[in-house]
C-alpha cells in the first residue's frame, strides 16, 4: 500500500464532492431524456443528448483548475454518408509514469419504461436517503464525475499515478455502434493502456467491491410474421387463416424450449471454462438467495434454476431469449374481433462470452426464417450483434489491490463473478489491448434495477468506489 495515501482523507473527500458538485448535476442530468439513438432516431435534432453532453462536460471542465494538465474535449465524427455520429467525451491527464490508464463510462440512457412508483419517474429525479432515483443516475451517468473525482483527490494528494484517459460515449445502449471509429480515430491518443478502468457494471450486494469477470454479449431484432394483407373478421378467418401470433410461437419453439429456456441453436453455446463455473460455486456459497431474492417476484413465482451455482452460470455463461417488444397488437382496451394480418417482436437473445455475434445472428436468422410454417412472410431483422467477453488472468497487483481497496472502504474482502449484460467496449478493447489488465465494476446492486422502472443509484457504494478507484490508481503506479 501506499504508504502517504490517507483511506481517511479519501473518505472525507469523497463525502464532500459527491454531496456538495456531484450529486446536484447527477440530478439535473437524470432529467435529460437523452434516450440512445435506437430509441430515439432523431436523437441529433431533438438536442437532449446535446445537453447532457453539454452538462458533464462543463462540470468537466471546471475539474481541470484541480487536476492539473487535464484537458476536455467532445469529439464529433459523422457516417459515411454525413449524418453525425453520437458525440464522445475524451479527456486527457498526464501523468508521473509512462504508462496510459483508461477510465470509461457513458452518458446515453435507455427508454422510459413503464410502472414506476408513485411519485417517481424515469426523469424525475429524487433522492430518498441513500438512494438517487431516475433514469440514468446509476447506468451510467455517475461514471464520468467518479472517474475525475479519483484523479482529483491523488492530484490534491500529489499522490503518484499513470497518465489517464477517460472515454465517455453516447452509443453504448444501442450496442456501441458508433464506437469503432471513435476507437481508431483516438487511437494515438489513446496509447496502449496498463490498465482499463470500467464504471459501468454490478455489484452483487453493497457490502464489498465487486470485479466483473465476464459479460454476455447481445443479439437483437425484429422477428415479424405477416399472413394477410389486412385484418379480416375473426369468425370469419379463424380455422382457416393462421393467426401470426401462433407462427410466432412455432418459430420462437425453434430456438428456444419453453419448457426450460434452453437454446436449441448450436451457434449460440460455448464450453463454460472450469475455472469460471468455480467462480459461480465460490459466489453462490458467499451470496446464497441474494442471487435471485434481488428479484420483484410476484407472489409464489421462483426462479427458473433451481441450484443457486447454476442460476449464476445461467445469467452469465448460456444463452437466453427475452422477448422485449411487440408491434400489430392493439392494448385490450381496442382490441376488436378481428384477426390481425401480422406480429412483430423484438427478440434480445444474450450469448456467453467466446461467442462470434455475427455467427449467432445468421444461425439465428436461419433457424427462424427457414421453410415458414403455412406459407407465411416471416423476416429476422438483426439490428445489432455485440461480443461478450472474459476477462484475462487477474495480475497478482491487482488482485491485492483489489482485497485492500474493498477491506479498507466497505469492511470485506473483494468478490469477483460474471455479469449478464452487455458492454461492447469491453469485447472492443480485449482485442485491441489483450496484455491489458481490467477493472470492470460499479453500482448496479440488488434493487438499483438499470433500465427498468425505479433505477437509482446507491449513493455510500458511489462514494466508496470513488475512493476505491483512486487507491488502486495510486497503487498501479508504484506496485
Amino acid at each position: 500500500m501506499v504508504a502517504t495515501f490517507s483511506p481517511e482523507e479519501a473518505q472525507q473527500f469523497a463525502e464532500r464532492v459527491w454531496e456538495d458538485e456531484i450529486l446536484p448535476t447527477l440530478t439535473e442530468y437524470i432529467r435529460i431524456p437523452n434516450k440512445s439513438p435506437l430509441f430515439d432516431k432523431e436523437w441529433a435534432s431533438a438536442g437532449h443528448m446535446e445537453r447532457a453532453v453539454e452538462l458533464v462536460e462543463k462540470w468537466c471542465r471546471n475539474q481541470a483548475t484541480r487536476i492539473p494538465g487535464l484537458t476536455v474535449e467532445v469529439v464529433r465524427l459523422k457516417h459515411p454518408d454525413g449524418s453525425p455520429r453520437t458525440p464522445v467525451l475524451f479527456m486527457e491527464c498526464p501523468g508521473d509514469t509512462d504508462e496510459t490508464v483508461l477510465l470509461y463510462g457513458h452518458l446515453d440512457k435507455q427508454p422510459e419504461m413503464v410502472g414506476w412508483r408513485e411519485g417517481l419517474g424515469p426523469w424525475v429525479p429524487v433522492r430518498e436517503g441513500d438512494k438517487l432515483y431516475g433514469r440514468g443516475g446509476a447506468d451510467d451517468g455517475y461514471a464520468a464525475f467518479a472517474s475525475l473525482a479519483a484523479l482529483r483527490f491523488l492530484a490534491e494528494q500529489a499522490q503518484k499515478r499513470a497518465r489517464c484517459v477517460v472515454l465517455i460515449e453516447c452509443c453504448e445502449e444501442s450496442g456501441s455502434f458508433d464506437l469503432p471509429a471513435y476507437i481508431e480515430h483516438l487511437a494515438p491518443r489513446i496509447g496502449t493502456p496498463s490498465l482499463v478502468v470500467c464504471l459501468d457494471s454490478g455489484c452483487a450486494n453493497y457490502d464489498q467491491l465487486w470485479m466483473t469477470t465476464s459479460l454476455r454479449g447481445l443479439v437483437a431484432g425484429d422477428l415479424t410474421v405477416k399472413i394477410l394483407r389486412e385484418g379480416v373478421h375473426s369468425g370469419d378467418a379463424s380455422g382457416i387463416v393462421p393467426s401470426s401470433f401462433r407462427i410466432v410461437r412455432m418459430l420462437l419453439s425453434r430456438i428456444e424450449d419453453q419448457d426450460t429456456g434452453w437454446m436449441t441453436v448450436d451457434e449460440l453455446h460455448t464450453e463454460i471454462p472450469e475455472g469460471r463455473v468455480q467462480q459461480a460455486k465460490s459466489t453462490a456459497r458467499a451470496l446464497g438467495f441474494e442471487v435471485f431474492s434481488k428479484f420483484p417476484f410476484v407472489g409464489g413465482a421462483m426462479p427458473a434454476p433451481t441450484e443457486v451455482h447454476e442460476m449464476i452460470l445461467a445469467r452469465t455463461w448460456r444463452p437466453t431469449l427475452s422477448v422485449t417488444g411487440v408491434d400489430g397488437i392493439p392494448p385490450t382496451s381496442n382490441a376488436g374481433n378481428v384477426l390481425r394480418p401480422h406480429t412483430t417482436v423484438k427478440l434480445s437473445i444474450r450469448i456467453p462470452p467466446r461467442v462470434d455475434p455475427d455467427v449467432a445472428a445468421d444461425a439465428l436468422k436461419q433457424a427462424l426464417e427457414a421453410d415458414p410454417p403455412y406459407g407465411a412472410v416471416v423476416t429476422f431483422d438483426p439490428e445489432k450483434a455485440s461480443p461478450g467477453w472474459d476477462a484475462p488472468p487477474l495480475a497478482g497487483w491487482l488482485g491485492a489491490s483489489l482485497d485492500r481497496a474493498s477491506t479498507t472502504y466497505f469492511g470485506r474482502a473483494a468478490m469477483a463473478m460474471g455479469e449478464g449484460g452487455t458492454i461492447p467496449f469491453m469485447g472492443m478493447l480485449g482485442e485491441k489491448f489483450p496484455d491489458a489488465q481490467f477493472l470492470i465494476t460499479g453500482v448496479l446492486g440488488p434493487g438499483s434495477n438499470a433500465h427498468g422502472p425505479n433505477e437509482f443509484l446507491h449513493i455510500p457504494t458511489a462514494k466508496k468506489l470513488t475512493c476505491c478507484v483512486a487507491q488502486i490508481l495510486a497503487e498501479h503506479a508504484t506496485r
